[in-house]
């Protein structure tokens, strides 16, 4: 379960993508289908030793095209204020920024997930959602 928007959801209930390297999966997309022609991405995972070769910007690329066949105009995610390297590649892959939640990190911690870290490793307090969005 992933939590976010207040809420959770089963990021890996809906349909997705699997990036693999002969037998070996290194990646993972998922997303759910919402109203009115959109879909929300809920899962992007990379292996680490794959991480930084274009896996996730692939998955990403691969999901609008397998999104557009079922109808779907607009995507978004959401993700966290310290994940920089999540937040360059999603605006890269032509996500922009469409939403700021001030400290909703705090309240799901405090409410739904208190085992989300306070602090990220790169030394960045983890506190606010950030949501992205895509066209298609």
């Amino acid at each position: 379960m992933q939590a976010r928007r207040g809420g959770s959801v089963d990021a890996l209930g809906g349909g997705g993508l699997v990036a693999w390297s002969g037998s070996e999966r290194i990646g993972l997309l998922c997303w759910q289908l919402g109203p009115e022609h959109s879909a929300e991405i809920t899962c992007l995972a990379v292996v680490s030793k794959a991480q930084r070769r274009g896996v996730g910007r692939l998955l990403l690329d691969e999901a609008a095209v397998h999104l557009r066949e079922l109808a779907v105009d607009h995507v978004w995610l959401v993700t966290t204020n310290e994940n920089l390297a999540a937040l360059a590649l999603y605006q890269k892959a032509g996500y922009r920024l469409s939403a700021l939640r001030p400290g909703a990190i705090d309240e799901i911690r405090r409410t739904i997930k208190p085992s989300i870290r306070e602090v990220a490793s790169n030394g960045i307090p983890i506190r606010d959602e950030l949501e992205l969005s895509r066209e298609l």
